[in-house]
C-alpha cells in the first residue's frame, strides 16, 4: 500500500459526516455565541485567578496588606456617582473616588461573579439546540446519509435516492410537529437572547441596555467634555473601608483606595456582548419572523425552495406546493442544504412523478367501481 492511499484512507476515516439540522441563525446561538461566551469566561477566570484580582493601598506602611486585599475582594468596594463629574487631580484623585464620607456609594459586587455569570450564559445558549437535537431524533442524517456529494456509484446512488423518495411519499403531511418544534427550539432561541441581556442589566446594576450607546457617545465626545461611561460601569479605581481595633481598644476606621485590574478586561468584554447582543437579537428576530410569514403563507413556501435550489424544476415545484403542507416544505427545506443540488433536484423529480402517478390512480375511474 502506497503512502498516499494510505493517507487517503486516514483523511476519509477522518473526514467528519455531519449534516445541518439548523440554520446558520441557529448555529450562531448555541454554536458562535457559546464558544465566545466560554471563551470569556476563561479569559476573565485567568485573570482573576492567575493574577491578583485587587490591589488596595494601605493606610500605614506596617498594614497587613494580604488581608486588606481579600477583606475588600470579599466584600467588595465602592465609588462615589457624584465624584464622577468632579475634575480629576483638582477635585478627586481618581473618578468616582472622593473623600466625603456622607455621599452616596455605589458597589461594585459583580466583578467577583463575571466568569460564573458568562458560563452561565453559554449554557442557556446551548439548550435550544439541545432541546431540538434530541427532537429531531437523527431523522436528517438517517434519510441523507452519504448524499451530500454529487458524484457517487450509480447503484449506490440509486438506491439511496429511491429510499429517501418512498420516505418522502410516505410520510407525507406528517412533518408538521417536526417544523413545530424546530420553531419552538428558535423561539427559545430568541426569548434567551433578550432574557439574557435583561440578565446582564440587573447584574450590572441597571446599566448594560445604555452600555453600548454610552460607548459611542463617548468615543465622539470631544476629549475635554466627555465622560468614559466604562469607568462608571467598571471601575479601575474604588474605595474601600477597613475596621479593626487600635492599641486602646476603640475601633478604627481605614479608608483604602483599591486597583481593580480585572475590569479593564471586563469592560470590553461586555462592550463587545451589547453590540453582539443587539446584532444578535436584530437577526434572530428577522429570521424568526420571516420564518413564520414563509410557512403561513403557502405562496411563499416554495418560492424561498426555489431560491435555495435554483435547479429544481417550476412544475416540480407546483406539484410539491400542491401536495406538501408546512411541515413537507420545512423539511425539504432543511434537505435542500444537505444534499448536492443535484442530489437534491432528482430526488424532488422522482417524487413529483410518484406523487402524480399516485393521484391519477386515485381519480382513475376503476377505483370508483
Amino acid at each position: 500500500m502506497s503512502l498516499v492511499n494510505l493517507l487517503g484512507g486516514l483523511r476519509r476515516l477522518l473526514r467528519r459526516r455531519h449534516v445541518h439540522i439548523d440554520n446558520c441563525v441557529f448555529r450562531l446561538h448555541w454554536l458562535v455565541t457559546s464558544s465566545l461566551l466560554v471563551a470569556f469566561s476563561l479569559l476573565v477566570s485567568a485573570r482573576q485567578y492567575v493574577g491578583d484580582p485587587i490591589e488596595c493601598v494601605p493606610p500605614t506602611s506596617d498594614f497587613p496588606m494580604d488581608v486588606l486585599n481579600t477583606y475588600c475582594w470579599i466584600h467588595s468596594t465602592f465609588t462615589m456617582p457624584t465624584a464622577l463629574d468632579k475634575r480629576v487631580g483638582l477635585d478627586v484623585p481618581h473618578p468616582g473616588v472622593d473623600n466625603s464620607s456622607g455621599a452616596e456609594r455605589r458597589y461594585t459586587a459583580y466583578y467577583q461573579w463575571v466568569a460564573f455569570a458568562l458560563f452561565f450564559q453559554a449554557v442557556l445558549f446551548y439548550i435550544p439546540y439541545y432541546l431540538w437535537k434530541n427532537w429531531e431524533g437523527g431523522l436528517l442524517e438517517v434519510i441523507t446519509l452519504g448524499m451530500h456529494v454529487a458524484i457517487m456509484e450509480e447503484k449506490d446512488r440509486t438506491h439511496k435516492k429511491r429510499v429517501l423518495t418512498d420516505y418522502l411519499h410516505r410520510h407525507m403531511r406528517h412533518h408538521r410537529l417536526y417544523a413545530l418544534k424546530y420553531i419552538f427550539c428558535e423561539f427559545l432561541s430568541f426569548a434567551n437572547v433578550v432574557g439574557q441581556m435583561f440578565f446582564m442589566d440587573k447584574f450590572l446594576g441597571g446599566e448594560f441596555w445604555n452600555y453600548g450607546v454610552q460607548v459611542v457617545k463617548f468615543t465622539l465626545t470631544d476629549q475635554e467634555e466627555r465622560r468614559d461611561p466604562m469607568i462608571y460601569v467598571f471601575p479601575r479605581m474604588t474605595k474601600c473601608v477597613f475596621h479593626s481595633f487600635g492599641s486602646s481598644g476603640d475601633v478604627q476606621r481605614h479608608d483604602s483606595l483599591c486597583i481593580l485590574p480585572l475590569n479593564v478586561v471586563n469592560e470590553k468584554v461586555y462592550v463587545f456582548l451589547w453590540f453582539w447582543f443587539v446584532g444578535l437579537l436584530a437577526l434572530t428576530t428577522v429570521v424568526f419572523v420571516g420564518r413564520l410569514v414563509i410557512l403561513a403563507v403557502p405562496k411563499l413556501r416554495f418560492q424561498v425552495l426555489k431560491s435555495r435550489s435554483p435547479l429544481l424544476n417550476s412544475e416540480d415545484l407546483r406539484t410539491l406546493a400542491r401536495f406538501a403542507d408546512a411541515g413537507d416544505a420545512f423539511l425539504f427545506y432543511m434537505l435542500a442544504q444537505n444534499l448536492d443540488p443535484l442530489v437534491y433536484k432528482e430526488v424532488v423529480a422522482d417524487l413529483t412523478v410518484v406523487m402524480n402517478q399516485k393521484s391519477s390512480e386515485d381519480r382513475s375511474p376503476l377505483n370508483a367501481i
